[in-house]
């Protein structure tokens, strides 16, 4: 079997791109030139050139991405005047059949249907089913393709899967990419905020893996337009999996997970610190004002803030914290990229069939303790920053960078799936509903990653840094300067500028909304 192209082999090919329907901007990230194409509805009138060959886009599955991504093409085909229907696909019984004609598909009227039959009658198919089930039934998907239709995927996890067992895409169909930077729920509140706010939205990653026809670019573009990405950029199928379901287990979802939890019990078991304030300290701290200002100022200036004796308790943290991060992180990556993960997730979701394979994780008295802690909120200021909490949270976010930087990933790509989609996607949902909550509700292949992983940063910092700390060990001070002199820093504050205009507002937050607030 041959090796998949390297990294840097796959951004080569995603290196610029051509596009008749929408105008590319260049952009300098810390000295390199990338291209993106900024979204929003001003541009819309494009929409309809960039779908012209397509008459029915068949959504396929209503899981996280599903709603969002379905209602929002229904709702820019029908403002920007595009002749094409979109139409959701569902298994025969399926439960969520009635969610979905609660949000207006149904039988009747044309836009809801067995998956196989939605998907021999489309010329996009947007499969959105979790990735166990892609890697069960994707030789049926392109078996009930029909000829020169385009396969629309919002992860690469099918491609990573084919990989490992030498398997390729039929060379009659053209495959994209659009991977929003968020979950489904965030992509579905940014586009309703963005009808009344231009570039409200959530940024997205495209790829063309195949393109038959000359014109899978433009759909692709169109796609993230479409469903409100404020600006999109480009990658590869094989990049982007690699970046998402490692960015997933590390300081989107697991890390965070593995941190909060040794922090607080730090806190409580060796400082003895009161409970309520130890979660304050751990997981409100980084969820909340620590995620604000990366947001708004970037990660820099969680240090800058602080007065002098916060920044020698920050800088203690940090470089005690940074290698034993780094040191789960890249093993992460390299599990991820030579196919390990990828395989551990069917396995999980073969042993699915059998008994549970997710549990919930919030019955341990320092999740009870954080709903607690969040039923009070009214009655305190929610802008506490622990300096300790800060500088291990943001070390592992700068070792992610790190890694992926060393790997061959563009900036674009980096920043958001380390930095952007952490602290603006994310960060709102586990501050709102809990990071406890959210590991139980995310999406399968997001839920076993941290369940694996979340426990290895857990224990590498209780065993390393903090013991480090504890003992007086000589630290690596030099790790600070690295980070204050870091060259993402620029690269950041660039690209903030072109963030959502406005901030997730997650007021009106249901209980099925949050529990699809799933990573894609």
């Amino acid at each position: 079997m041959m090796a998949a192209p390297s990294v840097l082999e796959e951004r080569a090919k995603a290196a610029d791109f051509n596009t008749k329907c929408f105008k590319k901007e260049r952009i300098e990230l810390a000295g390199t030139v990338e291209y993106i194409v900024r979204g929003g509805r001003d541009i819309f009138s494009s929409l309809p050139a960039a779908f012209s060959s397509v008459k029915q886009v068949g959504v396929i599955g209503w899981g996280s991405q599903g709603p969002a991504q379905s209602q929002n093409l229904r709702d820019s085909f029908q403002d920007a005047g595009v002749d094409a229907k979109v139409v959701v696909g569902l298994r025969d019984g399926s439960a969520s059949m009635a969610n979905a004609r609660k949000a207006g598909f149904t039988e009747e009227n044309g836009t809801l249907g067995e998956m196989y039959k939605v998907i021999s009658e489309s010329d996009l198919v947007i499969l959105l089913i979790s990735d166990a089930a892609t890697a069960n039934c994707y030789k049926k998907v392109f078996d009930a393709m029909k000829p020169g239709a385009t396969l629309g995927l919002s992860h690469g996890f099918l491609l990573g899967h084919m990989d490992t067992i030498g398997e390729t895409f039929p060379k009659d169909m053209n495959v994209i990419l659009v991977a929003p930077k968020g979950m489904g729920p965030s992509v579905r509140k940014l586009y309703v905020q963005g009808k009344t706010e231009n570039g409200a939205g959530i940024n997205c990653s495209f790829a063309v893996e195949q393109d038959t026809d000359g014109h899978a670019t433009d759909l692709a573009i169109g796609w993230a337009v479409a469903i409100g990405a404020p600006f999109s950029f480009q990658t590869t199928l094989r990049n982007e999996y690699r970046s998402d379901i490692f960015g997933e287990r590390c300081i989107l979802l697991g890390a965070i997970h593995g941190i909060c939890e040794s922090l607080w019990r730090r806190f409580v078991m060796d400082k003895g610190m009161d409970e309520e304030e130890a979660f304050l300290r751990s997981t409100e701290c980084i969820t909340g004002p620590v995620s604000r200002v990366i947001s708004k100022r970037g990660i820099k200036a969680v240090y800058t803030d602080m007065n002098e004796e916060d920044r020698a308790i920050f800088a203690q943290a940090y470089c005690a914290s940074y290698e034993p991060a780094y040191e789960i992180i890249i093993e992460c990556y390299e599990d991820v990229a030579c196919g390990n993960e990828i395989r551990s997730v069917i396995a999980a979701g073969n042993r699915a069939k059998r008994f549970p394979v997710i549990s919930p994780i919030d019955g341990t008295r320092m999740w009870k303790v954080g709903q607690v802690v969040r039923s009070k909120r009214s009655e305190r200021s929610d802008d506490l920053i622990d300096p300790f909490a800060a500088g291990v949270y943001c070390a592992t976010m700068m070792a992610q960078i790190d890694v992926l930087m060393e790997k061959g990933h563009v900036l674009s790509e980096i920043i958001n799936e380390s930095v952007i989609e952490s602290v603006d996607s994310l960060s709102p949902y586990l501050h709102a509903r809990g990071v406890a909550y959210m590991v139980f509700n995310c999406s399968f292949t997001a839920a076993t990653g941290s369940k694996k992983w979340a426990p290895r940063f857990d224990y590498n910092l209780s065993q390393r840094a903090y013991t480090a700390i504890d003992n007086g060990d000589a630290l690596d001070m030099k790790r600070l300067d690295d980070f204050l002199n870091h060259s993402i820093h620029p690269a950041i504050i660039e690209c903030a500028k072109l963030r959502p205009s406005v901030d997730i507002a997650l007021t009106g937050l249901g209980e099925d909304d949050a529990a699809r607030a799933a990573l894609s």
